[in-house]
């Protein structure tokens, strides 16, 4: 009876563990595969603008419950609780907290973030208030606020409401029959800064098809009553190192920016692209939005530089490339409303203004 009973807890043993190599080699493979084809629904998520967000979060929580509840067994048998003295000997978690009670003295502070504004603001004038110090607070242009305000004169008084654009430009309800290309032209920008402006949403990414009735912020718009605005050169433009060569020719229609920190330089002539620097071709891709065809290179010492929207590629990743080899064309694949190149350049994997590198 004992060697029975002995037989059928090794059977049983052995059941278990075979289910667990099995779930294990199961879950390891399920997580190799994610990790392989993460990237590709991350770009997917990115360009339908969070238009999957909850379903995606809904359904990855369920899996993970799913998960919990599959492996919690498991685990707890292959890894017991090692404690086994009185409850009460634990320390409270409170009284551990009331330790930390003065931050300072473990060299803790917090530090508020400053994030970037989505959204006209409403701000009430305050006693010395003026359109000018208005304008400087929030990083917009004297007109912005009066064209948003509606407003005509420049004197405010102690009270009054202001509508705060979060760029230079204008606020623009959508009508029927309305394009980007027409409500660009309407207000003497060029289309691509609307489409660039990442809080400005469509009815289809693909036409860049606008709702009637939807806020639309037109950065760099001025009123078609006014004059247009040649925006001057940023200072760094004339001291610029020269350490890359400029990409392309054409006629920039946005500079580095918060929202964009990139050059577009547009030309209708869909010109070769240059490489701005020697270095390696570290990513080739040919996506239908986003960046569109584009290419990466690694200059070394943590420089790379990207180049996007282009309608042909001519190298691929391990490439060596000289500096002034032409790799692409420009186009304009991607989120992209005209033929214009999108050069940024990164250091040590973070973007940043490419005009002290150009000179």
């Amino acid at each position: 009876m004992r060697q029975a009973l002995t037989l059928l807890l090794d059977d049983i043993t052995s059941w278990a563990r075979g289910w667990y190599i099995y779930l294990e080699k199961r879950l390891t493979s399920l997580g190799g595969r994610f990790e392989v084809y993460k990237g590709t629904l991350v770009d997917v998520l990115m360009a339908r603008r969070g238009s999957y967000q909850r379903p995606f979060l809904h359904f990855s929580l369920g899996v993970l419950f799913m998960i919990g509840v599959v492996s919690a067994p498991i685990l707890a048998n292959s890894y017991p609780g090692t404690y086994a003295g009185n409850v009460q000997e634990l320390e409270s978690p409170s009284a551990i907290l009331t330790s930390l009670d003065d931050p300072l003295a473990f060299g803790i502070e917090t530090t508020e973030s400053k994030k970037p504004r989505d959204q006209v603001i409403s701000y009430v004038v305050e006693q010395g208030d003026t359109l000018s110090t208005i304008a400087e607070k929030f990083g917009v242009s004297v007109d912005t606020i009066k064209w948003s305000s509606d407003i005509k004169r420049d004197s405010l008084s102690v009270g009054q409401e202001l509508k705060i654009p979060p760029v230079t430009g204008i606020v623009h309800k959508v009508k029927d029959g309305e394009t980007v290309q027409t409500i660009a032209k309407k207000y003497k920008t060029d289309s691509q800064k609307i489409v660039n402006f990442p809080f400005n949403d469509f009815a289809d990414l693909d036409t860049f098809a606008l709702n009637v009735g939807q806020s639309l912020i037109v950065p760099d718009g001025v009123m078609p009553e006014a004059p247009a605005i040649l925006k001057a050169l940023p200072p760094v433009f004339a001291g610029g190192t020269g350490q890359l060569l400029w990409p392309a020719g054409g006629i920039i229609t946005q500079y580095p920016v918060w929202y964009h920190m990139a050059l577009d330089i547009a030309n209708n002539a869909a010109p070769g692209i240059a490489a701005a620097e020697a270095g390696v071709v570290t990513d080739v891709q040919y996506l239908r939005y986003g960046y569109g065809q584009h290419i990466l290179l690694s200059h070394g010492e943590g420089l790379a530089t990207l180049y996007a929207h282009l309608s042909e590629i001519y190298v691929k990743p391990g490439d060596r490339i000289a500096r002034g080899q032409i790799i692409g064309r420009m186009g304009s694949t991607g989120r992209s409303t005209g033929t214009h190149l999108h050069f940024e350049v990164r250091k040590n994997g973070i973007i940043v203004n490419p005009l002290p590198f150009l000179k």
